[in-house]
Parts: structure tokens; sequence; C-alpha cells
């Protein structure tokens, strides 16, 4: 009888249930909180937000409620995919010559960067307010627990942190509140030091108690607008600026990929529609076949990457300012038309933007991102998917602290030069615009609606190249997640290719060579997560470049 009961109720049950929760994250102790959140019977999207908040605390040279980011979420049970665009805005009071000098040449970067002109209205508490008012199923103030406690407590530092302390100290003699966390007495953290943050605890502890407004208006507002404004470069931030922020549900941005379908976040990203291409333009071509040690695949890869790219810098930006041709870009005649310029034995050497459907006239503009951000995935057991990346773009963002929390560099993602050739940039910085960003968190579909892997990653502008070779590794080489994660890149620079040094990549530099390409070797820094559907239920994997872990529920 026993049986027939337990039969009965597998029967009534999804076919996307998983026999238990997964979660991964870049950092153990984020993918622990995540862990245990499932653990209290929390949803996928609160664990993943418990996870973007003990990231705060323990990966600040990445990410954090400092910072933005993009969260999609695949419904089990109503098989509905939804996308929260957290991005952050630029103030009301943006102007397109914000990084420019008084005799209108750009400022240099790292000028730029440094201090309150880069830091846009942060959007990540915002975005988990949204979301797990959509879909969570613990109280909002039971994700904050494992945060607060690592910020009260003390944490040990990674390599990475470790590494991001280093490289800054000397910056930071210019900003003492940084200064004073991450290397105090002038002397940078090392891996295995302990580090404590009670301000930080206090605010999180503030916003767990009284909601996401406690982030956005009163003292904790007036405190990272004290930052933000009494920088080195004040960056006329408003209260108004603040309090009018809201997340935005976007539609996904979905295309086919052989049996499969691919879906991901639309602009300001340019994530989907740059790693579609990619994917749409190799579609006529037998990757299985050439295999993940041929030349010729990565030649292959490499060629539809640069003409992808090359519809990215001319035509992607915030939706909401600028007209964005998705569905010309992601046209199957315009893509095969694309792909029928890629030759499998010599290199195009020149890439430029095409013409898709509907496109708008306008000029091509390579933009600065720079390799951090962070990301992270959660699987609940009744097979609901949540995969979020989340950035406070460079390490350590704009170098401001407020509250003991980490100020995101993200006005640096527009194009810093606003006119170009006479033409306006479609990137440039407006007020109350978003600015355009690589993020590229996407779920796979199997050709029953199913999915069957998710992946994210960080590391700038290759986030996009990481995010399609992980699923031709894995769709095409038939490789686990952790695998296609390994999986050594290509990507590009202004003279040519850069194979990544140390991978199975390297010795295909001749070779690449003889096909027409300019190549060099070269660290990528490189980080990525995700997760994959197998027999037995859903897997995690983080990369093993990576200090981060996956972890079952």
């Amino acid at each position: 009888m026993k049986k027939l009961l337990l039969a009965f109720l597998a029967f009534l049950l999804p076919a996307t249930v998983s026999a238990q929760g997964v979660v991964t994250s870049a950092d153990p102790r984020a993918t622990e909180a995540g862990q245990a959140i499932l653990r209290q019977g929390g949803s996928a999207v609160d664990a993943a937000m418990a996870m973007m908040l003990a990231l705060t605390v323990v990966e600040p040279q990445s990410s954090g409620i400092g910072g933005g980011g993009f969260l999609i979420h695949h419904d089990a049970q109503t098989g509905l995919i939804d996308t929260i665009d957290g991005r952050e805005k630029a103030p009301a009071s943006a102007t397109q010559d914000r990084f420019l000098a008084p005799d209108g040449s750009l400022k240099p970067y790292m000028e730029a960067v440094a201090g309150g002109k880069s830091v846009g209205v942060p959007g990540n508490v915002r975005l988990m307010a949204m979301a797990t008012k959509k879909w969570g199923t613990l109280p909002w103030k039971s994700l904050f627990a494992p945060a607060i406690k690592l910020a009260e407590d003390g944490y040990s530092v990674t390599r990475p942190l470790a590494g991001a302390s280093t490289s800054l100290t000397p910056v930071w003699t210019r900003f003492p509140d940084t200064a004073a966390i991450y290397s105090p007495g002038g002397k940078p953290l090392a891996e295995g030091d302990i580090v404590k943050n009670p301000k930080l605890a206090r605010l999180l502890r503030d916003i767990a108690d009284n909601g996401p407004d406690a982030f956005y208006t009163g003292s904790n507002a007036e405190a990272l607008l004290a930052a933000v404004n009494g920088s080195i470069s004040p960056g006329g931030m408003t209260a108004a600026d603040l309090a009018a922020y809201q997340a935005k549900e976007r539609p996904a941005v979905c295309s086919p990929y052989r049996s499969y379908r691919v879906c991901g976040m639309g602009p300001p990203s340019s994530g989907a529609t740059t790693v579609f291409q990619i994917l749409g333009m190799l579609e006529r071509f037998d990757m299985k076949a050439l295999g993940k040690d041929s030349p010729v695949a990565w030649h292959l890869i490499s060629e539809a990457m640069l003409l992808a790219y090359a519809d990215r810098e001319r035509y992607l930006a915030d939706r909401d300012f600028t007209e964005v041709p998705v569905a010309g870009l992601l046209d199957p005649a315009y893509m095969r038309a694309r792909s029928r310029t890629i030759s499998p034995s010599k290199s195009l050497n020149r890439y430029e933007a095409g013409t898709p459907p509907g496109a708008p006239k306008r000029i091509a503009v390579s933009q600065v991102e720079v390799p951090s951000t962070t990301h992270f995935i959660a699987i609940g057991r009744d097979g609901d998917v949540a995969t979020m990346t989340a950035t406070v773009e460079g390490a350590f963002g704009s170098q401001l602290v407020a509250n003991g929390l980490v100020l995101n560099n993200e006005l640096t993602d527009f194009t810093r030069a606003p006119i170009q050739d006479g033409h306006l940039v479609a990137n440039r910085v407006e007020g109350n615009k978003r600015p355009l960003s690589s993020m590229s968190p996407s779920i796979v579909f199997d050709a029953a609606g199913k999915p069957i892997f998710t992946v994210g990653a960080a590391g700038g502008k290759t986030i996009i190249m990481q995010v399609a070779k992980a699923i031709i590794a894995h769709l095409d080489w038939g490789l686990s997640a952790r695998d296609a994660l390994g999986e050594g890149l290509v990507y590009f620079n202004d003279a040519g290719l850069i194979v990544e040094q140390g991978t199975a990549r390297e010795p295909m530099k001749p070779a690449l060579e003889k096909l027409g390409h300019v190549v060099t070797v070269g660290k990528l820094g490189l980080k990525a997560n995700a997760a994959e559907k197998t027999a037995s239920g859903w897997v995690g994997a983080a990369d093993p470049r990576s200090v981060g872990t996956a972890l079952s529920e």
C-alpha cells in the first residue's frame, strides 16, 4: 500500500522536480549560505538572494548590494521564464560630458573610475525585493542572517580578495574608509587574514528589519550620498535618485540552437543577443564532429565571435533610451547570411557590423569593461531555477565605501566619448539611463521545453565568450558543466586573437596563425558557474580557475 501511495504522489509531481536543491557561487561561504536557505525550505530565489548578500560581504571586490545585476527565473510548475533588470542607473543630473576633461578630451580611465562620478544608483536591493515578492517562500529577514553573521564574526580572506587588496592598496591612500577595512595600517590583506565589517553588518541588519526602503531612504541613503558627493570626484547623486530607483521586469530574449532553446537577458545587457548570434552563426557547422581539440573548431568560434561583437558595438545600449534591433540581430536569415561569410579554411581579417532587419543607422564604438563581477545559481527542490550575474564593475568599484559597503563604478560602462565622427553614440551617458552590460545569465531548454543547463560568468566583455564557450562545450562536445567551464578560451584584442595561457588552447597558436589570425598567448581572468540536469538530478559546478564551490541541499 505504501509503495502504491508513493507511486501516486510521484505521478502528481511535475516532471522537472529535483531530488534536491543545488547551489553554486564563486565563494564557498556564499554557496553555504544558499545551501542553508534551501535546507530551511527556501525557494531558488531565496537561496540566490542569500548568496548575493553573502557575496556582498566576502567578495566585495566583485559584487554586492552596492551594485546591480540581472536575474533570470524559470518556474518549473508553469514553465514561465522571467527576467529582472537590477542594473544601476545614472543620476538624473548626469550629462554626456560626464567623463570628459574641460578641453573635451577623455579623462584617463582610472581618473574616471575613482570617486563619485562613476557611481550609479545601486539596483540589487530593489531587484531582491521584487524577486522575493514574486517567488520567495521564507521571510525577508531570514535571508540576511548568513551575511550578517559573516560581517559580524569575520571571514577568511580568499586568494582573489588578497590579490585585489594588494593591487589597490596604493590607490587607497585617497580612500581612507576603504583602506581601513581592506588594507588596515596600509598593509594589504593576505590570504587567510580575518576581516570583520561591523558597519556593513549594521546596514544589512537595518535592511533586514525595515525592508528595502531602509537602503534607499533615510540615514543609510544619506551616508551613501555623502560618500558619492563628498568624494574626490563628486557624483551629483540626489536623495530623489535613490528613492526613485526601481528594478524592472523585462521579457526574456530566447533563440534556438540546434534542438535546444536558449534564453537570456535583453538590453541593457548585450549578453543574450551576442551569445545567441555566436551560436546561430555556428549552427551550420558540425561542431560535434570537429571536437573541442580542433583548431578549425576554435577558428570558427573566433570568426563568429568577432562578427557578433562587431554588431554588439554598433547596436546595443539601454533599450529604454535607444532603439535596439533585438529581433533583427537574432533573425535566422540574418544570422545565416553572417555565417556564410565564415570560411573553415581562412580568417576574414575584417569584422564589421552587419545591417540586421530594422536596424537604425548607427556608428560602432567600443566601451571598456574590466574583468570583475560574479555569478551564482540556485535550483530548488521543486525544479525552479534562479540564475543571476551581479557586479560592482571593476575591482572594488569606485573605491568608495558607505556604511562598510563597496559602491560600484558602473557608469564607466557607458561609452565615455559621447560623440564619434560627428555621430551621437548609443551608449553615451544620459540621466536615468542604464549602461550597457556584458552580463549574460543564460538557461538552456531541451526540445521538450525543460531546463537542462544554466550558466553565467564574470570577467568584463569576456563574459559573453565564456558563456558561449560553455554552451558549445556542453551541448556539442558533451562535456560536464565543470569541464565545460574549465575549457580554455579564445578571446580577442585590437591586434587579433588571444589564446588562454596554460590551457589546451595555447598549443593551437600556430594552427590558428596558419588560418590567417594574429595570435597572442595571455591570461584572461575568467570565472564562471553553471549547473546541469543529469539523470539523477541537477548538479552544480564552479569554474576550476576560481575558489568557487557547488553544493547540493
